[in-house]
């Protein structure tokens, strides 16, 4: 019977033992130990055995980023606005027994740390820097507290500021003042649509009078070419004319006379402010002078016929003198 009870006591007593002696770390964490109350070394991820009755586990850390929240608090700004801010601090534990024995409560102390330093950041900011410039703010709290925990084996990898509200009337001033911003660049870049269009029309106006210009004056150069061809016509009939007379030809001056006299009385007859055309009475007048000048292109021909055949000598040519044109008739109304 003693025999059993001490075979059980030595059971539970090994069993006890094995339990103090051997402890298992989990990941993502490290638990230090302790040799009578005084830290002696850390303890890794997975098994390990400690000297029962003398070793103990101290404490244990969280060496995995954790992430705190700092509560809101109300900062004056340096322009006397009160404004309402919150962040998040995102730290892990890089010394586990600076992290165990230099503070007492480590949370709780970087979470004050943070809205100390909040406080004074923002206080020494106007409001429309801190709502601009978040990135500086969180860049300024990130280099303050990250030195301030560096005894405590803390490294602050960033700060973010959660939330800025400013008051409600602060608020509405700043909806307005964004409305009135809007319209102002809403008009300005209307103005400037206009005065693009305007510069525009006036551009396509100057390009369409410069190529109105060139057609007129391409159009003056061709008449001007043209009435210079006219008049070289004119001038070599002219001077065909003058030749033939010259040499003798009076037919060719009666047939020029007629033509121009019937050209003459054509324009007379078509032109639209005319009222009054002369005619003559005597039609046989202008049957007669039609006569004359068939009768002057027959004598040419036969003349032509006569000097092709006869032989080559010096003759005096015989004219005979062209018909008298009718005297001009008395005019009647039309």
């Amino acid at each position: 019977m003693v025999f059993g009870i001490f075979t059980l006591a030595a059971v539970l007593l090994a069993l006890f033992l094995a339990v103090s002696a051997i402890k298992i770390v989990p990941q993502g964490y490290e638990f230090t130990v302790e040799r009578f109350g005084r830290y002696t070394r850390t303890l890794k991820p997975g098994i390990t055995i400690l000297m029962p009755f003398m070793e103990a586990i101290g404490r244990k850390v969280s060496v995995m980023e954790q992430v705190l929240d700092v509560p809101r608090q109300e900062v004056i700004t340096k322009d006397n606005v009160t404004v309402q801010v919150d962040a998040i601090v995102f730290i892990q534990v890089m010394d586990v027994a600076a992290a165990a024995y230099r503070v007492a409560n480590l949370n709780f102390a970087i979470g004050q740390l943070t809205m100390t330093n909040l406080r004074t950041v923002v206080g020494s900011m106007e409001l429309d820097e801190v709502l601009s410039q978040r990135d500086q703010i969180n860049t300024r709290l990130l280099t303050v507290i990250d030195e301030a925990t560096g005894p405590w084996g803390v490294k602050v990898a960033r700060i973010e500021i959660k939330d800025l509200q400013p008051p409600p009337d602060i608020t509405n001033a700043m909806a307005r003042q964004m409305k009135a911003e809007r319209e102002k660049r809403a008009v300005i870049t209307e103005a400037e649509g206009e005065k693009q269009a305007a510069v525009t029309r006036a551009e396509g106006a100057k390009l369409s009078a410069i190529l109105q210009a060139e057609g007129r004056r391409e159009a003056a150069y061709r008449d001007a070419e043209a009435r210079e061809r006219s008049a070289e016509a004119e001038a070599a009939a002219t001077k065909a004319v003058s030749d033939a007379i010259e040499a003798g030809s009076v037919n060719a001056l009666n047939y020029f006379v007629a033509q121009k006299y019937v050209e003459a009385f054509a324009k007379l007859a078509d032109s639209p402010q005319q009222r009054t055309v002369i005619v003559p009475t005597d039609m046989a007048g202008i049957a007669g002078s039609i006569a004359g000048i068939t009768e002057l292109v027959n004598a040419a021909r036969a003349e032509s016929a006569a000097a092709a055949s006869a032989p080559r000598r010096a003759a005096v040519p015989t004219f005979a003198p062209p018909p008298p044109f009718p005297p001009p008739a008395p005019a009647s109304g039309a």
